[in-house]
């Protein structure tokens, strides 16, 4: 007489049970999701600093040429709080009210809020962005903590 009762034995079971768990790490391991993060941060501050840059120029353009007041060869943090708006690490800003420059008022016509990092940032009133202009009238607008590696935008 043969046994028919058919079904799986507790050593089939565990060996795909290894092998899903086994799968899953490396599925896991493969996104990273701590990178995708980090990624899609530095997406925003990427557009932020090019909304930035985009604002300073079309201000320049309808001012026939001047830029607007407190951009100049000083790196400095757009913020709208200028007691101690200072960027400290990273050559961001030089600390303090020096370090500060707020375009709020300047640019309101561009820009309904001066953007801000979204990790680092507080709101607009410490942005975590620069902004500097060279000798020859390029601006760079910079994220001052990019986890990926430097993000700033010259035009």
């Amino acid at each position: 007489m043969k046994n028919t009762k058919s079904g799986f034995t507790l050593v089939e079971l565990l060996l795909v049970i290894g092998i899903i768990a086994t799968l899953a790490v490396v599925v896991f391991v493969a996104l990273d999701p701590a990178k995708r993060f980090a990624d899609a941060r530095d997406a925003r501050r990427t557009s932020d600093v090019e909304t930035i840059l985009s604002a300073v120029h079309q201000y320049v353009i309808d001012s026939k040429g001047s830029f607007p007041a407190g951009i100049d060869n000083a790196e400095r943090q757009i913020a709208t709080a200028t007691d101690t708006c200072g960027v400290s690490g990273g050559g961001c800003g030089d600390g303090g009210e020096t370090g500060c420059v707020d375009l709020s008022g300047q640019l309101a016509k561009y820009l309904k809020e001066i953007p801000y990092d979204p990790t680092a940032g507080i709101g607009p009133d410490h942005s975590h962005y620069t902004i500097v202009k060279d000798d020859n009238g390029i601006v760079t607008v910079r994220a001052c903590d990019a986890e990926g590696g430097v993000i700033s935008v010259s035009r």
